[in-house]
């Protein structure tokens, strides 16, 4: 599976203005809501915070990967987003957040999970990828240039 076949665009956001990582994962819970996938999308963001309560997802270099395994949806989802200023969230490197990916899935689903999670994470840890993606000017550019660095045969 590859990520852009998990986003649409109305799941990607630049520029976003949170205020702190609760306020970041309820707009990205938000954006996913009307999925046709999403059950329930305050038990979606209950399960995200409750990951999140465990150990932070923010794994450095200014990501973040907030995600859960719940039974609140029917498949796999995602969301995207660039924020407008940097957002404390207890990451590994002590950095504040300036790109999250949010992935929710189905709790039997963990294989596949894990997997879009590493590629996410080996994508945004290259320095000129996360230069272009926290200088898109909108979520088509976004989109495109998470397309253009997406290989679904590596490490998958």
């Amino acid at each position: 599976m590859n990520l852009a076949s998990l986003l649409h665009i109305n799941h990607i956001s630049v520029n976003l203005d949170a205020s702190d990582k609760e306020a970041l994962i309820s707009h990205m819970v938000g954006m996913i809501s009307n999925h046709p996938s999403v059950i329930d999308a305050k038990e979606v963001e209950e399960a995200v915070l409750a990951r999140e309560k465990m150990m932070s997802t923010g794994v450095g270099k200014g990501l973040a990967l907030p995600h859960a395994k719940t039974v609140a949806v029917k498949g796999m989802i995602a969301a995207l987003v660039t924020t407008a200023n940097p957002v404390d969230f207890g990451s590994l490197d002590n950095e504040p957040v300036r790109i999250a990916f949010l992935l929710v899935g189905k709790p039997d689903a963990k294989s596949m999970h894990v997997r879009i999670l590493s590629r996410v994470s080996r994508i945004m840890n290259q320095d000129e990828v996360r230069k272009q993606v926290l200088n898109a000017s909108s979520p088509e550019v976004l989109f495109s240039i998470l397309s253009e660095y997406d290989d679904p045969n590596s490490g998958s």
